[in-house]
């Protein structure tokens, strides 16, 4: 039991030193910081220009902060997901290193997860950024003396949880696809903005489609991130007024279980279909 937990960790920690180098080192760290402070700007720039033009520059509206703070922590998402569904394209293809690493003592579940969390760094960053540039210069309602930090951290912390267990799902379906397939983690995060309601209440989709929203964990999770910064602007999203912090949590948690035994119950299906087809070695990047 100690080897393998050693084994696990083992994993984790180097594929996190891995990733990190390979984010890190594609250009030099001054351009790589003046990369990471201008791209969320730019991203949040966007949002800001076209809320202020549908709305005709009511920022003073509460739906406003808490439109603000579900694009800034829909970074994570695609930060989180994208980085540990591409660390197999990128081993596979790129630097056609899978099929050695597979033959090393390393638990794979864990080496994908490592390999995300310099995403999840890069990510943190970018959130970081994009909030300070609301409080700086959009003058974003938020007190930071006032906010629940119990409440944020735990929601935090479940949520990248779940995105990470996501992640891992993709990279588990990524052992069965081909290169063309390396945007599957970009696409299924694009694919959720739609219907977390990231920017917009889930009331704003169609009937048919607004099931959808109900079952993503990311829908329950904006909304505690923002409650736990905005404690007076429950109601700028009408969605889960009636519902509780507590009852959000709860279905954060069990949202959180879920999608971790499908994550590791995948990873057995898909690793036995790779192993059976020979796909570990193959390259499809023509």
């Amino acid at each position: 039991m100690k080897s393998r937990l050693v084994q696990v960790w083992r994993s984790f920690w180097v594929a996190t030193w891995l990733g990190w180098q390979i984010e890190s080192n594609w250009t030099d760290p001054v351009l790589f910081a003046i990369y990471s402070v201008i791209k969320p700007i730019a991203s949040a720039a966007i949002l800001v220009v076209m809320y202020g033009v549908i709305t005709g520059g009511r920022f003073s509206e509460p739906i406003f902060p808490y439109i603000y703070l579900g694009n800034a922590f829909y970074i994570y998402v695609g930060s989180v997901m994208v980085g540990i569904s591409w660390a197999v394209i990128d081993d596979r293809e790129h630097y056609r290193t899978l099929k050695y690493i597979y033959v090393a003592p390393v638990f794979m579940p864990f080496y994908w997860l490592g390999r995300g969390v310099a995403r999840f760094l890069t990510g943190s960053f970018a959130v970081f950024i994009t909030l300070a540039s609301g409080m700086l210069f959009l003058h974003l309602p938020i007190n930071l003396a006032h906010a629940n930090w119990p409440l944020f951290l735990l929601s935090l912390i479940l949520g990248i949880m779940v995105l990470a267990f996501m992640g891992l799902i993709l990279a588990n379906v990524s052992l069965l696809v081909a290169h063309h397939f390396f945007l599957i983690g970009e696409a299924v995060a694009g694919a959720l903005f739609l219907f977390s309601g990231a920017v917009f209440p889930l009331e704003v989709l169609p009937d048919w489609l607004r099931p959808l929203g109900f079952i993503m964990p990311i829908t329950y999770w904006l909304e505690l991130l923002r409650r736990s910064l905005l404690p007076s602007g429950v109601k700028a999203f009408p969605t889960f007024a009636s519902l509780s912090n507590g009852e959000l949590l709860g279905i954060m948690l069990g949202l959180s279980v879920f999608f971790g035994v499908a994550a590791f119950a995948s990873f057995k299906l898909c690793d036995f279909l790779t192993r059976e087809r020979g796909l570990i070695d193959r390259t499809t990047n023509y």
